[in-house]
């Protein structure tokens, strides 16, 4: 795993395939919170995703790069909700 504390706001996160994952808004953990507005449509609209750190492969000018293929990190996003959302 890569060092998370490398990331910064604004960076560029893609898959080991070169797709755009998302855009982050900040590091929280040991995850990476996705702004809003990569937040995917219909239900999923409006909440931050995060990605899990063990998928960061590297960091490097600007861009967080994952292990895993674009399609697949999508898939193991986790999203905020009032549920799961700290007190």
């Amino acid at each position: 795993m890569a060092d998370l504390s490398q990331i910064q706001e604004h960076a560029e996160v893609i898959g080991a395939d070169g797709v755009h994952v998302g855009t982050v808004d900040g590091v929280e953990g040991n995850r990476i919170k996705l702004t809003k507005k990569d937040s995917g449509e219909g239900s999923h609209k409006g909440h931050h995703h995060y990605i899990d750190g063990g998928l960061v492969a590297s960091v490097e000018d600007g861009t967080v790069r994952l292990s895993a293929n674009g399609d697949v990190a999508v898939a193991m996003e986790s999203e905020e909700t009032e549920k799961n959302m700290p007190m």
